[in-house]
């Protein structure tokens, strides 16, 4: 089997020691980071995460700092959700777009004050986008990548552990909501938030000199809570629809396509650079628009490119994302499939690598 060839360009996070010593026996690259997706093995990791706890390596999840007089305004420039009652404390999922209304990342923004801001982002160069709109907006701000690495606590004991490190206090963090906790002679930043749904939540570590003490602490505290080291688990994610930038949707998609309308406040998310696009697409509608498709048959490999979504000889859309899912005994997987044969119980044919495969569009994600 091919491997990856390592090198300062791929860089190390402040839990890499503890990612190595727990075991872990794949990697994706993820904003020039490794990112962790499997120890045990990809089913064995996806019960685990649906009845203990995981600690995860989400150190790839870097963020855009924006910060100074003009912060909220440049924020609110980048996403068709209305900002304007969003209060310190506060975490908002934000579709970010280009002038075209297509979709650049699809981060979680942290409000850390009136001037401050955290956009936590997916796989992107979303930096210099923020940047290059600064600079020719001449905005009065400062944008940079700070040294923030988060850490997620994911899974139904994801309370317990966390109070055992951080007391329990934090057990009344509301969801998409942060506070400050103190480890280590510090105030860490704590949200009720991951890319999971089965609760937990996200520590923005700043400075990496931590790293080690953090993970190894929740390492210790969870161990009669069966704790281990995990990661975004492919079925678990399918299963409940959360989206991955750059599989799922490009900029090529409007939030609209992907499912995602109800983020989008665009009549009133004045200054948001697409937001004249968007207008039109949500008078308009999608042709096209993000499904659960369930398919028959043995275990699906791997999607690789793009899987075709045929209704007889016609293509009506494409799987950009594959499981089976042992708790629902079925392949499941996100597709994007055209107005005309998207309605639930439509019945279609997936070409997949190891043949066509019968699929029906589901009303729901199974999570």
């Amino acid at each position: 089997m091919a491997q990856l060839s390592l090198s300062r360009r791929l860089r190390r996070t402040p839990f890499t020691e503890g990612v190595l010593a727990a075991g872990v026996t794949g990697y994706t690259v993820y904003n020039h980071m490794l990112l962790p997706t499997v120890f045990r093995s990809v089913e064995e990791d996806y019960h685990h995460l649906k009845s203990a706890v995981q600690v995860w390596d989400v150190s790839c999840q870097r963020q855009v700092e924006v910060r100074g007089p003009d912060a909220g305004r440049l924020v609110q420039m980048l996403t068709p959700r209305d900002l304007r009652g969003m209060l310190p404390g506060q975490c908002y999922y934000m579709p970010i777009v280009d002038e075209t209304g297509g979709m650049l990342n699809d981060p979680v923004v942290v409000k850390l004050t009136e001037d401050r801001w955290w956009i936590s982002i997916a796989d992107s160069d979303l930096l210099y986008w923020v940047k290059g709109i600064a600079y020719g907006y001449r905005l009065d701000v400062l944008v940079d990548e700070p040294d923030v690495s988060p850490l997620a606590v994911q899974g139904p004991r994801a309370d317990d552990l966390m109070a055992e490190v951080f007391g329990d206090s934090v057990r009344d963090l509301r969801f998409f909501r942060f506070g400050l906790f103190g480890f280590g002679g510090r105030q860490l930043v704590v949200a009720r938030s991951g890319y999971s749904k089965q609760g937990g939540y996200e520590i923005y570590l700043e400075g990496g000199d931590l790293g080690m003490p953090l993970w190894s602490a929740l390492i210790e505290a969870g161990r009669a809570l069966d704790v281990r080291a995990g990661g975004p688990n492919l079925i678990e994610r399918i299963e409940s629809g959360l989206l991955s930038y750059g599989n799922d949707m490009t900029d090529d998609n409007t939030p609209h396509e992907c499912g995602l309308g109800r983020f989008c406040n665009t009549a009133t998310a004045i200054g948001c650079i697409g937001r004249d696009a968007l207008l039109r697409v949500a008078k308009e509608g999608p042709v096209q628009q993000i499904r659960p498709l369930a398919m028959s048959g043995a275990p699906v490999p791997a999607v690789e490119e793009f899987w075709p979504v045929m209704a007889g000889h016609r293509k009506v859309g494409r799987v950009s994302s594959a499981a089976f899912s042992p708790d629902f005994g079925v392949n499941v997987s996100i597709a994007m499939i055209r107005m005309t044969h998207w309605d639930a119980g439509a019945t279609l044919t997936v070409m997949t690598p190891d043949g066509p495969r019968e699929a029906v569009v589901k009303e729901k994600f199974w999570n």
